[in-house]
């Protein structure tokens, strides 16, 4: 135990050596979330987007986030934070790009506030008491991780204690960031769930939470948003609510032929000069049944699971890896199973000129609950 204590002391020291600190502050609700509106939605996909390791798109977060009144302290803060959560390189990475977008504003005379750091821990921390104290309030309960006692003594001492001391960001911001991130990394539900639970307990709001997927929509992270959406619905609303584990794109929403779906789809196009694009169905989404006039059209299943089928067939399921070329002039539909996604890449081949779409009746949904 020793040796963790070392260790523990020393990732405390380093992370505590990031900035100069001052005298310690007032006391404040560390249950109350600091930013605005505006405020949350860029931490929430700065957090995000450090998680999923898109650079480029986490110094536009940042950008957009310091024009809104964030702070470099709570930028960097969270940053720092969810080295725990991500991992060191992403932290150490997106850290560098907080230095780079503080530079390119100084260089442009944009207004940069700094903000208070952290204030100094009293002289009687103790960072394991701190932490269990911290923990059991994220939990509703006490939480003891017995198969792994090293792992447990990390999350309360370090996690909980060392980092959640911290006070430039209450523990409703620290949760705001931690559920952003989490729903930024794939197969993590278990965990997300457990934060989305534990927010509430630290401060946020319902309407807080569903605010951080809106704010990942509207920041093109359709996938992320669907997992928070998902947590929350579980947590909040007691729904197993079915949703995106893909990395294809999901684009915009597919509002251009939204009379032909019943459902929800959305569009991303992928290469302009073919026509190849992605298209998502959300759960139950599916087009009306159509024909193509002078061209085939081809279906690559990447994502979830769906159902295409031929006037007169049988339907056929799409899976990840199933390729359908759809015969010029046959009437057909595509769609997403009821419970699930599903994406298809789309092109047509051997198109004729004068070719076109025709549209025709919906799917009968009597039918269509039928499909397993």
């Amino acid at each position: 135990m020793k040796s963790h204590t070392i260790i523990i002391a020393a990732l405390a020291t380093s992370l505590a050596a990031c900035t100069p600190k001052t005298e310690t502050k007032q006391d404040k609700d560390i249950n109350t979330l600091t930013f605005n509106k505006e405020q949350a939605a860029a931490m929430a996909a700065i957090a995000c987007n450090e998680a999923k390791a898109d650079y480029t798109a986490l110094a536009k977060a940042i950008n957009e986030g310091m024009d809104a009144g964030l702070t470099v302290s709570q930028t960097k803060e969270a940053l720092s934070q969810l080295y725990a959560y991500t991992g060191f390189p992403r932290s150490l990475n997106a850290l560098g790009t907080l230095q780079k977008v503080i530079a390119d504003r100084e260089a442009k005379g944009l207004k940069t506030e700094i903000g208070e750091e952290a204030s100094p821990l009293p002289g009687n921390y103790d960072a394991l008491a701190q932490g269990t104290e911290v923990q059991t309030q994220l939990s509703g309960q006490p939480f003891n991780y017995a198969f792994c006692p090293a792992e447990d003594y990390y999350l309360k001492a370090h996690l909980f204690g060392d980092i959640f001391a911290r006070d430039n960001l209450t523990f409703a911001d620290r949760e705001l960031i931690t559920v952003s991130a989490l729903s930024g990394l794939e197969n993590v539900m278990p965990q997300l769930i457990a934060h989305v639970r534990g927010a509430l307990n630290m401060g946020l709001t319902e309407a807080q939470l569903r605010d951080i997927a809106e704010a990942l929509k509207a920041n093109g992270l359709q996938s992320e948003a669907s997992r928070t959406e998902a947590a929350i619905a579980m947590v909040v609303d007691g729904q197993d609510k079915p949703y995106s584990t893909s990395v294809w794109p999901l684009g915009e929403p597919n509002t251009a032929y939204a009379q032909y779906f019943i459902g929800n789809s959305h569009l991303a196009i992928l290469d302009p000069t073919s026509g190849l694009c992605n298209v998502s169905f959300e759960p139950g989404c599916r087009n009306n049944w159509h024909v193509h006039h002078g061209a085939v059209q081809m279906l690559i299943c990447v994502s979830g699971r769906g159902w295409y089928q031929e006037w007169g067939k049988e339907p056929v399921e799409l899976k990840p890896g199933v390729v359908v070329a759809v015969p010029e002039g046959v009437k057909h539909w595509h769609g997403a199973a009821a419970d699930s996604w599903m994406q298809h890449l789309t092109y047509h081949a051997n198109v004729q000129p004068g070719n076109s779409n025709e549209w025709l009746e919906p799917v009968d949904d009597e039918w269509y609950g039928k499909l397993k």
